[in-house]
């Protein structure tokens, strides 16, 4: 969970009226999620003063810190007492969606089992995040993280939006580091692929937003007042 500003956490930051994580929060709730496990980082003191036990919000929320940035994969390995045996649905911090993509990524699971499920964004070029390769039946064949400009043969980017089974947990913790330094969490989807797991992708519909610079909240910003002259929550 980076920043956008020096002073405060990028989910405490306003967002339609009300900071980026109470959204992603919400939405686990339309799915019927009312326990969650929240691992914070830079500031983190900041999140947790402001949501509490999240009592307010019809949550029960547990806290984990990552004291140093060592990836997505270690921050992962920081909820492994919390979440206990059952598949978890997991969100990137800087991430919205429409709040029904939670519920529908739970009901695919369901459908259709797997070890992991992913959320897929639709793009022109995805070097912004994980480029993901799909079969016609929506088997994830293949995830390239950070590739480079004009070089993916896809147009669907990973969206930060996973169900997982507990078994992601043995695939994370023996990750080697990655060339950037951390340990990251594609690097473990691509382990599992390789090993012959089942990996499947639910595509993204409607609104999404990777919260990554100033010039996305804006967007993201534009998007949620024009849902609501619409009459879309």
């Amino acid at each position: 969970m980076g920043a956008l500003t020096a002073t405060t956490p990028k989910p405490l930051l306003p967002l339609y009226g009300r900071p980026i994580i109470e959204h992603i929060l919400a939405g686990l709730r339309t799915a019927g999620i009312r326990e969650a496990v929240i691992v914070t980082g830079y500031r983190g003191e900041q999140i947790e003063a402001h949501l509490g036990d999240g009592r307010q919000l019809d949550m029960q929320l547990t806290f984990r810190r990552q004291e140093n940035a060592e990836g997505t994969a270690r921050a992962l390995l920081l909820t492994r007492n919390a979440v206990g045996e059952q598949p978890f649905v997991l969100s990137w911090g800087d991430v919205v969606v429409d709040g029904s993509l939670y519920a529908a990524m739970r009901a695919e699971f369901d459908r259709v089992p797997c070890d992991a499920l992913l959320a897929l964004n639709a793009v022109d070029d995805p070097w912004r995040g994980a480029a993901v390769y799909v079969d016609e039946s929506w088997g994830v064949t293949d995830l390239i993280e950070k590739p480079r400009r004009g070089t993916s043969h896809t147009r669907w980017n990973n969206a930060g939006i996973f169900v997982f089974t507990p078994i992601i947990y043995t695939y994370a913790e023996r990750l080697p580091i990655s060339p950037r330094q951390e340990y990251e969490l594609p690097q473990a989807i691509s382990a599992m692929i390789a090993d012959g797991r089942v990996v499947r992708a639910h595509p993204v519909r409607g609104f999404w937003s990777d919260l990554g610079t100033p010039e996305d909240l804006a967007r993201a910003e534009e998007t949620f007042v024009r849902r609501a002259a619409q009459g879309v929550k």
